[in-house]
């Protein structure tokens, strides 16, 4: 499976940002998919995940501000980021595997993208 995120960028605190993860090869509607982040000398943190079956998971961070859903028929997977702030900031990935929270679990990784908030 390969992963392909989109590109991030830059907003303002309490603005919006919609990345996608798309995937090519078969089988990703068998897969969990999980958007990791991680920031300037922080570990790598789990934000959302969905598994195959549509269960869903979010960091306490983020609960009632990101949403994760997937297409299984387009083969992508979404992160919808509202009521962005500041600490939001960091390089997101998205990646394929068994559902997890344990971010460094994911088998297939996608490339990485940056997501900036301004104060």
């Amino acid at each position: 499976v390969q992963l392909q995120a989109s590109v991030g960028g830059l907003v303002q605190a309490g603005g919006s940002l919609r990345l996608s993860c798309a995937a090519s090869g078969r089988s990703f509607s068998s897969y969990a998919v999980g958007w990791i982040r991680q920031a300037p000398g922080k570990e790598r943190e789990l934000v959302a995940a969905i598994s195959s079956g549509g269960l869903t998971y979010y960091a306490d961070s983020v609960k009632g501000r990101f949403t994760i859903s997937r297409d299984n028929a387009k083969n992508t997977v979404y992160l919808q980021m509202d009521i962005l702030k500041p600490e939001d900031t960091a390089v997101y990935y998205c990646a394929a595997g068994t559902f997890t929270m344990e971010p460094t679990r994911y088998d297939y990784w996608g490339q990485g993208t940056k997501v900036t908030v301004s104060s």
